[in-house]
């Protein structure tokens, strides 16, 4: 029987071949100086270059795993989330953006609120002590804002920062979390912490540091995408029975 990671890493790709590979870099070099058994998967999520074997040009240490999956057409960040997760192995599970806007040894931030009994961990970078070393345009932050609290005040929770792309979960609280998702674009978050709380699970936040990287794969920069985004929110509610 194979061991079981302690961690696993979920990286949602579409397109990222240029990006990946700094990411995996810096990401493998923190998990190989760990004394945990770890793995990164790597979600291809339709994309049109060579994202999904970026994974060869890498001969990782003995406690990582690294490989990757892909599969099309293109289906949205939270089907490729909810896809690794339910697909990965670890004892803890977490989702970091491809683009390595908060780094890896992060997740050392997260290991208290753990021990304290949490089942969700969220990084924020709404909460004090916060680090943004790079912002997003003044219209892009204005947005968040709105969004978040119209957020908040329709799903009843209290989350300076949902949409922070790294999270990481107990397996137990993950299976069941990702099995009961059912948004596939970026509001998955929002929808996940809702379930959380709907099933009383305790999520912890801690503070992170944070860097804007330009040319996002996810552009919310129209009219037309805006209204999607909050169709998807107003969505959340009527997809379960709780």
């Amino acid at each position: 029987m194979k061991p079981e990671p302690f961690l696993s890493v979920v990286i949602p790709a579409y397109n990222e071949e240029d990006r990946l590979l700094p990411t995996l870099e810096k990401s493998i070099a923190y998990l190989a100086g760990q004394e945990y058994l770890s793995e990164i998967l790597v979600v291809s999520d339709g994309s049109r270059d060579a994202t999904a074997r970026v994974i060869d040009k890498f001969s990782p240490p003995s406690n990582v795993i690294l490989r990757s999956s892909e599969y099309h057409p293109n289906r949205g960040k939270g089907y490729a989330v909810r896809y690794g997760m339910l697909r990965c192995g670890g004892q803890i599970r977490m989702f970091m953006d491809a683009d390595y806007a908060v780094p890896m040894e992060s997740v050392e931030l997260a290991w208290p609120l753990f021990r304290q009994g949490c089942q969700v961990v969220i990084a924020s970078r709404g909460l004090k002590g916060a680090r943004i070393t790079a912002r997003q345009n003044f219209w892009r932050q204005l947005s968040a804002k709105i969004y978040t609290v119209i957020q908040n005040i329709y799903l009843g929770i209290s989350y300076p920062d949902t949409q922070c792309g790294f999270k990481l979960y107990r397996k137990e609280a993950a299976r069941w979390l990702f099995s009961n998702q059912r948004l596939d674009s970026v509001i998955f978050d929002a929808e996940l912490l809702w379930l959380a709380r709907k099933a009383g699970m305790r999520v912890g936040q801690f503070p992170v540091q944070w860097t804007h990287v330009e040319n996002s794969r996810i552009q919310y920069d129209n009219i037309s995408k805006s209204i999607f985004i909050f169709k998807e929110l107003f969505r959340i509610k009527g997809l379960h029975d709780l």
